[in-house]
């Protein structure tokens, strides 16, 4: 792989800017100063650094945000922040997008990703990727609504697939698994109860638990273990 698309594609340098940080002597490969920016390197075995840190490709990013309150689960809203203004400049410009959405209020686990064809088969109700999320409600769900929620709850003339419920004691706090994302969902499927719901945080992403150490709006890269994880939903 050339050195400047290396960089491109991993959102650091623009290829004018490799240019110019290899003529400013910037880049290392292998510990010796490049000498053209269209160099051939070994994407996958070379020692990149710039500017003394490691630079490291791969094909596909994984990030994981604490999304919070009041932005927009997409790449740009003229009324609104989006959760990719989260991001460093680099992952912006390497395009990262969310997979899915969550409402303006929910908060919660976030994937953004580059790899389309992942986000896509993660979001399709055929795949059965579950997404838990915690909830607070103004009134208690009444009695047998676990049992309702497990038979699939009618929304409009769309049946919701099952979904798992589990309830505290005052049956206003709890959690809702759930296979797919229709809009508005878990709202209306609680509105069909008699209860409006006060907070909607998503805690689990295809079994991966919401790392709780992240601020509201901080990010990190999945861990080896996650991705591999993320990538064998079937």
């Amino acid at each position: 792989m050339r050195l400047d698309k290396l960089f491109s594609d991993v959102g650091l340098l623009s290829r004018r800017d490799c240019a110019r940080a290899v003529s400013r002597g910037e880049i290392l490969v292998n510990g010796v100063p490049a000498m053209r920016a269209d160099m051939k390197v070994d994407e996958k075995q070379a020692e990149i650094l710039y500017r003394g840190e490691r630079v490291l490709f791969s094909k596909f990013v994984y990030v994981m945000m604490n999304k919070p309150e009041g932005y927009i689960s997409a790449t740009t809203d003229g009324k609104a922040p989006v959760v990719t203004e989260l991001l460093p400049e680099d992952l912006q410009r390497r395009g990262l997008f969310p997979a899915g959405r969550l409402d303006k209020d929910t908060t919660g686990f976030m994937l953004l990703t580059d790899d389309g064809q992942t986000a896509h088969r993660l979001l399709s109700p055929r795949h059965h990727v579950e997404k838990i999320y915690a909830f607070s409600l103004d009134t208690p769900l009444p009695m047998g609504a676990e049992e309702r929620f497990l038979d699939g709850v009618l929304l409009g003339d769309e049946l919701c697939k099952p979904a798992a419920l589990t309830l505290d004691g005052t049956r206003r706090t709890g959690k809702i698994v759930l296979t797919e994302g229709k809009y508005h969902q878990i709202k209306r499927m609680m509105q069909r109860e008699g209860s409006t719901v006060l907070s909607l945080k998503r805690i689990s992403f295809g079994g991966i638990p919401l790392d709780e150490s992240l601020a509201p709006g901080a990010w990190r890269y999945l861990t080896e273990e996650e991705a591999e994880k993320l990538l064998s939903q079937k």
